[in-house]
């Protein structure tokens, strides 16, 4: 099963690339479950695209008005939800707000 894992960090904070990243890079990358991995650039420079009643609305900067931003994913392929969470715990560091687990689907909605 294929997972999406969204690192989320506080704003203020600088991405962090530290012995959490390499714990899991090393994990995932040895076991041959890490399909991806992705940094994203600073959330002030990206848009929001909202459509209401057919109006569509383009703002600049994060979608949610809130301090914490997906700063970083992983594509991970693992056995089960239990595995991907084990490797997510890898990301967990004191400068990690929180880490997302979540099935990815393909166009049918079955889980891949």
């Amino acid at each position: 099963m294929k997972f999406l894992l969204n690192l989320y960090l506080n704003a203020a904070d600088p991405p962090g690339q530290g012995s959490d990243h390499e714990d899991f890079l090393a994990a995932a990358g040895q076991a041959g479950e890490l399909i991806s991995a992705h940094a994203f650039a600073d959330p002030s420079i990206s848009a929001a695209i909202r459509v209401r009643r057919g109006v569509v609305t383009v703002t600049d900067g994060p979608y949610l008005q809130t301090s914490d931003h997906v700063a970083c994913q992983y594509v991970v392929d693992c056995e089960s939800r239990e595995r991907a969470v084990e490797l997510a715990t890898l990301l967990s560091s004191g400068q990690t707000c929180g880490v997302e687990v979540r099935p990815l689907m393909d166009s049918a909605g079955m889980e891949m």
